[in-house]
């Protein structure tokens, strides 16, 4: 192909010559002859420059191999973070609503006679313009009747208020002691914040005792509908901790074998037919641990005397 050869040759050329200026315009410059618009340098100047120069040089390379390492670091490092593989604590595994044939629309629900007049007691505490305000302490009581708080429930509420279903459903799906789905006879609520893992034996030691000896995982219901289990957050008894919400009442201060002994006596109580096994159901608060509500583990320590009299308050008061 000696066209293209030839042709090349005279691009080799050609590139040649145009980055050779021609000898009529080379400027004989010495390496530090002062440009026209610049003052000459005095011989500081020229010390420092040659330093500089000296410097420059001498970092070049380790300048080149620095910047080098650190984009080879940046290309082999991932450009994402790892996915966190803490577990993720169900604290609202109940509080989503789906149609099931015990949750729907076309189930209906009234208030009870007795629940009714109820109603009317809470009704007067707001004015006839402000009874939606009422609306919580009428959903508590519909969850109370009904054993949970369906959709029924809300419409039927929504409509004794004279306020929109969506109101309702606002507040219902807001606040977590709203149970929107079937729960057990014995809702157990455990608290798994700080103080509650970190107190006595810890409380994911007490669930961990709840779910072998009931044999379900949070946020499931014994085949018996007995037993429900729920992570939750703080239920504000830190200082008796560990602890456990069921139902209304708190039992605090468990330990794993006080925990299997109080779901034995409820169950015992759930399926007696006389009251004998109710008694042995122990009494909300701390279980066997030897205090009163949230005294201190050594008994009482401080405000032992008598409490000060009138002379040490004002007399206006």
């Amino acid at each position: 192909m000696p066209c293209l050869t030839n042709h090349n040759d005279a691009l080799s050329k050609q590139k040649l010559t145009t980055f050779e200026p021609p000898e009529s315009e080379h400027r004989k410059i010495s390496a530090y002859q002062p440009l026209p618009s610049a003052r000459p340098l005095d011989h500081r100047q020229l010390s420092s420059h040659h330093t500089s120069l000296a410097m420059a040089s001498g970092l070049s390379p380790l300048l080149f191999r620095s910047a080098l390492r650190s984009a080879t670091c940046r290309a082999a490092r991932p450009q994402f973070r790892a996915f966190s593989l803490t577990a993720v604590r169900p604290s609202d595994t109940l509080q989503v609503h789906r149609d099931s044939p015990k949750n729907n629309a076309n189930i209906p629900f009234k208030f009870t006679k007795e629940n009714e007049a109820v109603i009317d007691e809470i009704l007067k505490r707001y004015p006839p313009q402000y009874k939606k305000a009422a609306v919580m302490p009428i959903l508590d009581l519909g969850q109370r009747q009904h054993g949970f708080t369906s959709i029924s429930v809300m419409n039927e509420v929504a409509r004794l208020l004279e306020m929109p279903p969506q109101r309702v459903y606002e507040v219902a799906s807001f606040y977590t002691m709203y149970n929107r789905t079937p729960v057990g006879k014995y809702f157990i609520q455990a608290c798994t914040t700080t103080p509650c893992q970190l107190g006595g034996v810890g409380s994911d030691v007490i669930v961990k005792a709840i779910i072998d000896h009931l044999g379900i995982k949070q946020g499931e219901t014994t085949k018996d509908g007995l037993f429900t289990l729920l992570e939750v957050e703080c239920l504000g008894a830190c200082v008796n901790a560990p602890m456990v919400q069921i139902n209304d009442d708190y039992y605090e201060d468990l330990t794993p074998e006080t925990t299997v002994q109080l779901l034995d006596a409820l169950k015992a109580t759930a399926t007696a037919t006389g009251g004998a096994a109710a008694a042995q159901v122990p009494k909300p608060g701390p279980i066997n641990s030897g205090r009163q509500t949230c005294e201190n583990s050594k008994g009482l320590t401080n405000l032992t005397s008598e409490p000060w009299g009138p002379e040490v308050t004002r007399s206006d008061l």
